[in-house]
């Protein structure tokens, strides 16, 4: 295979008149984070389902681990694993049970499944938990499990479609750490999500898609990068201080309340000198000094027109 773990080029996607996918492109480098955003309804699901083979493209091509998704779909299967919004876990079933009938399906040897089980209950901290029916895990313990599930084909690639949605934020964060741990290990992740922490916080690279065309594209600095609105948050003591500031600075944003006042800047340190230097020249002082840019919420918020419906503090 090479560095591409997966190529599309010009997916397309329709359910009757309505264009679900319209012409998208991605290259996904083996061994990282791809974070595909967007608000409900974008196409983030379609795309996984015809990525993983669960649906038919109407055009374009694509390629996944190396395999044509079309010609290959069976390859395309043996080489991943699909986490999807909802844990698919057997609520009947111990965790040890779910697990052992994964490893039955994959035709694993019973010396190898038992010793594969083991590992997985230990490395996802579901060792007490085993003996027990799933329907009474917790969220965070149901998604864990999911993923361990699909961590028994040893995947090459694995889909996960929103996969922290509804958990509590130490939940999420564990799932963090999971998803980290398997990088490490060489596993491309192909992650969905509606939290952007989680993409700032995971994603080597990002697509934001909406109404079915991918809007931008690249690291979560770059994005950034392309919105404007990094500015210099100043706060003075008293209103006659703010009102001499607002005259030196033109364009600025002042908020009488909080006695702050909001200046334009690049955020380098040329410029923040500059500006430090002129309010000294005016014997002028900020109580509070501090450089805000702008983050993924403002990137949403501009590519796509909304806000998001989820955000993860």
């Amino acid at each position: 295979m090479s560095n591409s773990a997966i190529a599309v080029s010009g997916l397309r996607k329709t359910y009757g008149d309505k264009v679900v996918l319209d012409g998208i492109d991605l290259d996904v480098r083996a061994g990282t984070v791809f974070s595909l955003l967007g608000p409900n309804g974008a196409g983030k699901t379609t795309t996984v389902n015809v990525l993983s083979t669960l649906a038919k493209a109407d055009g374009g091509s694509v390629r996944v681990a190396g395999h044509d998704i079309a010609t290959e779909a069976k390859a395309v299967r043996a080489a991943i694993g699909v986490t999807g919004q909802f844990a698919a876990v057997d609520e009947l079933l111990t965790g040890y049970e779910n697990l052992q009938l994964m490893v039955d399906l994959h035709g694993v040897s019973d010396e190898d499944g038992k010793r594969t089980v083991a590992e997985l209950l230990e490395r996802f901290d579901l060792v007490e938990a085993a003996k027990k029916p799933a329907s009474t895990y917790s969220g965070g313990m149901r998604r864990k499990l999911d993923l361990a599930m699909t961590l028994i084909g040893n995947p090459q690639i694995i889909f996960l479609d929103e996969p922290t949605t509804g958990l509590d934020p130490r939940s999420r964060r564990t799932m963090w750490s999971i998803i980290r741990d398997l990088v490490a290990d060489g596993v491309t992740i192909f992650l969905t999500t509606q939290y952007l922490e989680e993409a700032d916080q995971l994603a080597d690279r990002i697509a934001v898609l909406d109404q079915g065309r991918l809007v931008a594209q690249g690291t979560p600095d770059d994005l950034k990068r392309q919105i404007p609105g990094t500015h210099v948050r100043l706060r003075f003591t008293d209103v006659s201080q703010l009102d001499a500031a607002a005259r030196l600075f033109p364009d600025t944003t002042r908020d009488d309340e909080a006695l702050t006042l909001r200046v334009p800047s690049d955020g380098g340190t040329r410029s923040l000198r500059a500006l430090l230097e002129r309010l000294d020249e005016y014997s002028l002082s900020a109580e509070e000094f501090s450089v805000h840019t702008p983050d993924l919420d403002d990137v949403f918020l501009a590519l796509t027109g909304h806000a998001t419906e989820v955000v993860a503090k």
